[in-house]
Protein backbone atom coordinates (compact mmCIF):
# COMPACT_ATOMS: atom_id res chain seq x y z
CA UNK A 1 0.00 0.00 0.00
CA UNK A 2 1.52 3.35 -0.83
CA UNK A 3 0.48 6.97 -0.52
CA UNK A 4 -0.85 8.20 -4.03
CA UNK A 5 0.84 11.59 -4.81
CA UNK A 6 -1.54 14.11 -4.33
CA UNK A 7 -1.13 12.49 -1.00
CA UNK A 8 1.14 15.03 -0.36
CA UNK A 9 3.65 13.38 2.04
CA UNK A 10 6.97 15.38 1.97
CA UNK A 11 10.01 14.29 4.56
CA UNK A 12 12.89 16.60 4.46
CA UNK A 13 15.51 14.78 5.60
CA UNK A 14 18.16 16.80 7.70
CA UNK A 15 17.06 19.68 6.26
CA UNK A 16 16.81 21.52 9.37
CA UNK A 17 18.89 20.90 12.70
CA UNK A 18 18.66 20.73 16.32
CA UNK A 19 19.61 24.60 16.24
CA UNK A 20 16.10 25.66 17.07
CA UNK A 21 16.04 23.00 21.16
CA UNK A 22 17.44 25.80 22.95
CA UNK A 23 15.36 28.20 22.07
CA UNK A 24 12.38 25.77 22.64
CA UNK A 25 14.08 25.04 26.41
CA UNK A 26 14.47 29.06 26.91
CA UNK A 27 11.31 29.55 26.97
CA UNK A 28 10.78 27.46 30.45
CA UNK A 29 7.91 24.91 29.17
CA UNK A 30 9.35 21.83 30.40
CA UNK A 31 10.01 22.47 33.31
CA UNK A 32 8.00 20.70 37.23
CA UNK A 33 7.01 17.81 34.43
CA UNK A 34 5.59 19.60 32.28
CA UNK A 35 6.17 17.80 28.37
CA UNK A 36 4.03 20.27 26.14
CA UNK A 37 2.89 23.74 25.51
CA UNK A 38 0.88 25.25 23.06
CA UNK A 39 0.44 28.86 21.56
CA UNK A 40 -2.32 30.19 19.43
CA UNK A 41 -2.38 33.59 17.61
CA UNK A 42 1.06 35.13 18.07
CA UNK A 43 4.04 32.69 18.16
CA UNK A 44 7.34 33.66 19.49
CA UNK A 45 9.70 35.12 17.16
CA UNK A 46 11.82 31.67 16.74
CA UNK A 47 8.82 29.86 15.21
CA UNK A 48 8.28 32.55 13.07
CA UNK A 49 11.67 31.96 12.15
CA UNK A 50 11.26 28.44 12.01
CA UNK A 51 8.11 28.86 9.66
CA UNK A 52 10.19 30.67 7.13
CA UNK A 53 12.59 27.96 7.11
CA UNK A 54 9.94 25.71 6.38
CA UNK A 55 8.51 27.14 3.52
CA UNK A 56 11.96 28.07 2.27
CA UNK A 57 13.18 24.24 2.58
CA UNK A 58 9.64 23.18 0.86
CA UNK A 59 10.73 25.63 -1.85
CA UNK A 60 14.11 24.35 -2.20
CA UNK A 61 12.74 21.06 -3.85
CA UNK A 62 12.20 20.57 -7.63
CA UNK A 63 9.63 23.02 -8.60
CA UNK A 64 10.87 26.39 -8.12
CA UNK A 65 7.94 28.77 -6.91
CA UNK A 66 8.18 32.25 -6.34
CA UNK A 67 5.34 34.65 -4.70
CA UNK A 68 2.94 35.93 -7.36
CA UNK A 69 3.90 33.53 -10.20
CA UNK A 70 1.48 31.35 -11.88
CA UNK A 71 1.88 27.71 -11.64
CA UNK A 72 1.47 25.13 -14.33
CA UNK A 73 -0.61 22.36 -13.39
CA UNK A 74 2.96 20.13 -13.60
CA UNK A 75 3.94 22.32 -11.00
CA UNK A 76 1.12 21.89 -9.06
CA UNK A 77 1.53 18.08 -8.82
CA UNK A 78 4.84 17.95 -8.27
CA UNK A 79 4.99 20.44 -5.28
CA UNK A 80 3.81 19.42 -1.80
CA UNK A 81 2.19 22.21 -1.26
CA UNK A 82 -0.88 23.91 -3.28
CA UNK A 83 0.41 27.46 -3.47
CA UNK A 84 -2.50 28.87 -1.49
CA UNK A 85 -1.24 26.77 1.36
CA UNK A 86 2.48 27.85 0.84
CA UNK A 87 1.92 31.28 0.46
CA UNK A 88 -1.03 31.86 2.67
CA UNK A 89 -0.28 34.71 5.59
CA UNK A 90 0.41 33.73 8.22
CA UNK A 91 1.87 30.58 7.71
CA UNK A 92 1.20 29.06 10.63
CA UNK A 93 -0.71 30.50 13.78
CA UNK A 94 -0.34 27.37 15.84
CA UNK A 95 2.41 25.73 17.72
CA UNK A 96 2.35 22.71 19.82
CA UNK A 97 6.15 21.87 21.42
CA UNK A 98 6.16 18.13 23.13
CA UNK A 99 9.21 16.61 24.68
CA UNK A 100 9.25 12.55 25.01
CA UNK A 101 11.68 11.09 26.81
CA UNK A 102 12.87 7.26 26.11
CA UNK A 103 9.75 5.27 25.67
CA UNK A 104 7.40 7.71 25.12
CA UNK A 105 5.56 8.52 21.88
CA UNK A 106 2.18 9.20 20.21
CA UNK A 107 -0.94 7.28 18.77
CA UNK A 108 -2.13 6.81 16.07
CA UNK A 109 -3.87 9.89 14.82
CA UNK A 110 -5.21 12.17 12.64
CA UNK A 111 -4.78 16.04 13.43
CA UNK A 112 -8.00 17.84 14.41
CA UNK A 113 -10.30 18.67 11.84
CA UNK A 114 -10.39 22.57 13.38
CA UNK A 115 -6.48 22.78 11.53
CA UNK A 116 -6.58 23.94 8.22
CA UNK A 117 -4.65 21.42 5.63
CA UNK A 118 -0.96 22.01 5.40
CA UNK A 119 1.02 20.81 8.63
CA UNK A 120 4.61 20.43 9.62
CA UNK A 121 6.28 18.72 12.24
CA UNK A 122 9.93 19.65 12.87
CA UNK A 123 11.54 16.37 14.64
CA UNK A 124 14.59 17.35 17.80
CA UNK A 125 17.14 15.85 19.17
CA UNK A 126 16.32 12.09 18.69
CA UNK A 127 16.18 9.49 15.36
CA UNK A 128 12.99 7.66 15.44
CA UNK A 129 10.30 5.82 13.33
CA UNK A 130 7.08 7.25 12.57
CA UNK A 131 4.53 5.00 11.25
CA UNK A 132 1.78 5.69 8.89
CA UNK A 133 -2.05 4.05 8.11
CA UNK A 134 -4.82 4.28 6.48
CA UNK A 135 -7.83 5.86 8.65
CA UNK A 136 -11.20 5.83 7.74
CA UNK A 137 -12.83 7.93 4.68
CA UNK A 138 -14.32 10.50 7.17
CA UNK A 139 -10.98 10.49 8.47
CA UNK A 140 -11.71 9.07 11.86
CA UNK A 141 -9.12 6.18 13.10
CA UNK A 142 -9.53 2.74 12.17
CA UNK A 143 -10.50 0.97 15.45
CA UNK A 144 -7.75 -2.00 15.67
CA UNK A 145 -8.89 -2.93 19.09
CA UNK A 146 -11.79 -4.57 17.54
CA UNK A 147 -10.85 -6.46 14.55
CA UNK A 148 -12.87 -9.85 13.83
CA UNK A 149 -10.75 -12.90 13.39
CA UNK A 150 -9.26 -13.21 9.83
CA UNK A 151 -9.27 -9.40 9.55
CA UNK A 152 -5.78 -7.53 8.75
CA UNK A 153 -4.39 -4.76 10.73
CA UNK A 154 -3.90 -1.89 8.44
CA UNK A 155 -0.87 -1.82 6.50
CA UNK A 156 2.01 0.80 8.22
CA UNK A 157 4.67 2.26 6.25
CA UNK A 158 7.85 3.22 8.72
CA UNK A 159 9.18 6.58 8.15
CA UNK A 160 12.69 7.06 9.62
CA UNK A 161 13.35 10.58 10.68
CA UNK A 162 16.85 11.98 11.62
CA UNK A 163 16.94 14.78 14.34
CA UNK A 164 16.27 17.64 11.84
CA UNK A 165 13.69 16.29 9.68
CA UNK A 166 11.10 18.14 8.34
CA UNK A 167 7.87 16.63 7.97
CA UNK A 168 5.14 18.16 6.10
CA UNK A 169 1.10 16.71 4.97
CA UNK A 170 -1.22 17.77 3.24
CA UNK A 171 -4.06 16.62 1.21
CA UNK A 172 -4.36 12.58 1.82
CA UNK A 173 -1.80 12.48 3.95
CA UNK A 174 -3.26 15.11 6.36
CA UNK A 175 -7.13 14.02 6.27
CA UNK A 176 -7.05 9.76 5.03
CA UNK A 177 -3.44 8.52 6.99
CA UNK A 178 -3.24 8.37 10.94
CA UNK A 179 0.45 8.70 12.05
CA UNK A 180 2.13 7.21 15.14
CA UNK A 181 5.78 6.76 16.64
CA UNK A 182 5.32 4.08 18.84
CA UNK A 183 8.88 4.33 20.99
CA UNK A 184 7.90 1.12 23.43
CA UNK A 185 11.11 -1.03 23.82
CA UNK A 186 11.45 -3.11 20.80
CA UNK A 187 9.29 -1.68 18.26
CA UNK A 188 11.41 1.27 17.39
CA UNK A 189 13.72 -0.56 14.68
CA UNK A 190 15.15 0.51 11.16
CA UNK A 191 17.80 -1.41 9.07
CA UNK A 192 17.11 -4.68 11.27
CA UNK A 193 18.21 -3.13 14.34
CA UNK A 194 16.85 -1.56 17.18
CA UNK A 195 17.21 2.18 17.11
CA UNK A 196 18.49 3.76 20.69
CA UNK A 197 16.53 6.15 22.33
CA UNK A 198 16.91 9.58 23.80
CA UNK A 199 14.65 12.26 24.26
CA UNK A 200 13.07 13.78 21.56
CA UNK A 201 11.48 17.05 21.27
CA UNK A 202 9.08 18.06 18.15
CA UNK A 203 7.23 20.99 17.00
CA UNK A 204 4.06 20.94 15.06
CA UNK A 205 3.01 24.26 13.19
CA UNK A 206 -0.54 24.19 12.04
CA UNK A 207 -2.86 27.12 10.81
CA UNK A 208 -6.50 27.37 12.55
CA UNK A 209 -9.45 27.43 10.30
CA UNK A 210 -11.48 30.54 10.33
CA UNK A 211 -14.16 30.41 12.42
CA UNK A 212 -17.53 30.25 10.48
CA UNK A 213 -19.55 33.54 10.63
Amino acid sequence: MKMKPRSSFLLLDNRLTDDHCPYVFAEGWFIDANNQAMRFGDLPSWAIELSTLIREAICLGDVNVGVGSKMTNEDEDACPLPSDLLWREPFFDQMIANRYNPGEGICAHVDLMRFDDGIAIVSLESACVMHFSQAEPTGTVLDTGHLKKGDREPTKIPVYLNPGSLVVMSGDARYLWKHEINRKPGVQQWDCRELEQHRRTSVTLRKLLASPS
